[in-house]
């Protein structure tokens, strides 16, 4: 039996403790597990300066909220060159954080938190796309453990986030971040909890990977 390499990619509500599910998975299979790591990497392969990928994510939750209104950039699969003068828009450092993805995507087996990660590989028949979500309560309690604010403002701090990641979902992919038709799997973890979140991925998997030589 041929053995494949096989890619998780997880979207999760803030809060939810999807990072941390993706984290365990990826730990239990032995897999490695990429989320902001991605920047890095983007920046090593373009040789554009791992501070701009930075910056983009900062300024984009300041300018992304009005940008996103009316305007599309879905991801196409395309570059830019050094010569050109977008080479670093912040669609274009989207563009080199795909890249990467889909590089990962051919070469081993991982787990990628975010990014857009489930578009960029819709045609990849070995993505397992994941959406974990939770109740607002559960949420909100998580968040606070980590966070020093008020109940006040951690509601806001969830709500502004979330909506800032189907924004930027919304701008780079064309889909509703929430639309569970976007995903294979859509579990809620204020239910399962962590470790059921590992079993039902990975149970999921059993059936979905059973011909590619993965030991579960």
């Amino acid at each position: 039996m041929e053995k494949r390499n096989i890619v998780i990619t997880i979207a999760r509500q803030y809060g939810s403790g999807g990072k941390t599910v993706g984290r365990m998975l990826a730990k239990d299979l032995g897999f490695n597990c990429y989320g902001y790591e991605l920047i890095r990497m983007a920046s090593e392969d373009s040789g554009i300066n791992e501070k701009l990928f930075g910056q983009v994510d900062e300024s984009v939750r300041r300018t992304f909220l009005q940008k996103l209104a009316n305007v599309r950039n879905i991801y196409d699969g395309g570059l830019l060159t050094p010569e050109s003068d977008d080479f670093v828009s912040d669609d274009n450092l989207f563009n080199y954080q795909a890249k990467i993805i889909k590089e990962l995507a051919e070469q081993e087996n991982c787990v990628i938190i975010g990014r857009c990660a489930d578009f960029v590989l819709k045609d990849y028949d070995n993505c397992l796309s994941i959406f974990v979500h939770g109740s607002k309560e559960f949420c909100l309690a998580r968040a606070m453990e980590r966070n020093s604010m008020t109940l006040r403002e951690m509601e806001k701090f969830i709500e502004k986030t979330d909506k800032y990641r189907g924004d930027y979902y919304k701008y780079h992919t064309g889909h509703n971040w929430y639309d569970a038709r976007n995903y294979d799997l859509c579990l809620d973890s204020s239910k399962l909890g962590f470790d059921g979140c590992v079993a039902a991925i990975k149970a999921h998997m059993a059936v979905r990977f059973k011909d590619y030589g993965l030991s579960l």
